[in-house]
């Protein structure tokens, strides 16, 4: 198959971002898309999973045949059976010819079945056959049919959740989980709202023919704090009602707290419509975040005082003057002021550097509120944690979770962001 490079795809699907999780997702896409195991990308509503099996579908040798999506959400129980798997004529009130399903008139090419999560638990067990054997049965008819078709699936709703309360077979979700892509929510991509609110602000702007809005600086970091609970498509939807309603092209932060407030009430940001137990409060949710990167700051900043006490005791007992003398204020800048002893033949430190009980999460949120680090470099790390910590407890995430401070609930999540 040709190079295809992250690049490429984005520029082709017009998909917009730099974020470390979202090239994951267009990697792993890329790396399935020549193969015929089927695919379950999760993630929110709104973050935009359609684009994940358009990309596998564009890539795989089932390229020249057909594509379908079907909501399986918006389709009454009633008639699902029928619309995915075909009906004989006369099987049902209304059947007044035999009609071929989805999955017949796919064949030989994808499938995406978007909102997995909802269908009923009988035409759960019919897709189940599809995926283990490749056979349906039309509604109405007990004639066997083969069909050869890649199934990739999406939901936003925590499936594991929904096997425990009996709504969705486990046995189906192993079948279609073989590979797992996740797609991270816009409120995981501050990095990224500004460049998406300028393709959106342009594409408005030719679409009504007006000047693009702009933003100031504090209207952006309202922005890119702002939790996002309809995540890309509310943002969409938000620029789009700002250019088309103020006449200002220059959107100041008062102005953007008029359609987004600042107090905002608690959000279940699995946005479904059904009752979810799993509602978290903004700040809540902010704080497990911040939990975690605190603990990797603490030990980005333990291992930097390791290595300054380590070089402290190098330079306090090198009887080399000339060297401490050339080097006198990198010295200082690193470890503070340098005391000249009674002869003037050796130098003393004063230690700045600090011990491990010395350190506190207070003292690395001020060096992160002063210090720059970038959202890929960040994402990187929290990785390379989770990462070490799964391997040296055999995966165990409890007590994983536990070396890293964290919940396993945090760390379960995110395994799951990084497809891990």
């Amino acid at each position: 198959m040709e190079s295809i490079s992250i690049q490429n795809i984005k520029q082709k699907f017009g998909i917009i971002g730099y974020d470390y999780a979202l090239h994951r997702a267009l990697e792993k896409s890329i790396q399935v898309a020549t193969t015929d195991i089927s695919v379950l990308v999760l993630g929110e509503s709104g973050v935009g999973k359609e684009f994940i099996p358009k990309i596998i579908h564009q890539y795989s040798s089932r390229k020249h045949h057909a594509y379908i999506a079907v909501n399986c959400g918006a389709i009454p129980e009633g008639t699902i059976d029928s619309e995915l798997f075909g009906h004989e004529k006369g099987s049902f009130t209304g059947a007044t010819s035999m009609r071929k399903g989805y999955f017949e008139g796919a064949n030989g090419g994808t499938i995406f079945l978007d909102e997995v999560g909802e269908l009923p638990l009988t035409t759960q067990v019919r897709l189940l056959r599809i995926l283990e054997y490749g056979e349906f049965i039309k509604v109405g008819s007990s004639k066997i049919q083969k069909t050869n078709i890649r199934i990739v699936a999406a939901t936003n709703l925590n499936i594991v959740e929904s096997i425990q309360k009996g709504k969705f077979r486990e046995d189906l979700y192993y079948r279609l989980n073989t590979v797992q892509i996740n797609v991270p929510p816009l409120r995981f991509r501050k990095n990224d709202i500004k460049f998406l609110f300028k393709k959106f602000s342009n594409d408005f702007s030719e679409k009504y023919h007006m000047p693009s809005i702009t933003l100031t600086e504090d209207s952006l970091k309202y922005l890119e704090n702002y939790p996002w609970p309809g995540n890309i498509r509310q943002l969409k939807n938000l620029i789009e009602q700002i250019s088309v309603v103020e006449t200002t092209r220059e959107i100041s932060i008062e102005k953007l707290k008029e359609y987004i407030p600042e107090n905002i009430p608690s959000i279940s940001f699995s946005n479904h419509n059904h009752n979810n137990n799993n509602v978290i409060k903004t700040r809540s949710f902010h704080e497990r975040e911040k939990d975690f990167l605190y603990k990797i700051l603490f030990d980005m900043k333990k291992n930097l005082n390791d290595l300054k006490n380590i070089t402290f005791q190098l330079i306090k007992n090198n009887s080399n003057t000339r060297f401490i003398e050339k080097n006198q204020h990198l010295i200082e800048k690193v470890f503070g002021k340098m005391i000249h002893n009674r002869d003037d033949s050796i130098f003393q430190l004063e230690d700045s550097s600090k011990s491990e009980e010395d350190l506190d999460y207070e003292e690395v949120e001020e060096d992160l509120s002063k210090n720059e680090f970038s959202s890929f470099s960040l994402q990187k790390k929290e990785i390379e944690f989770i990462q070490k910590a799964l391997k040296k407890n055999n995966g165990k995430r409890r007590k994983a979770a536990k070396e890293l401070g964290i919940s396993e609930r945090t760390l379960y999540r995110k395994i799951k962001q990084y497809g891990l």
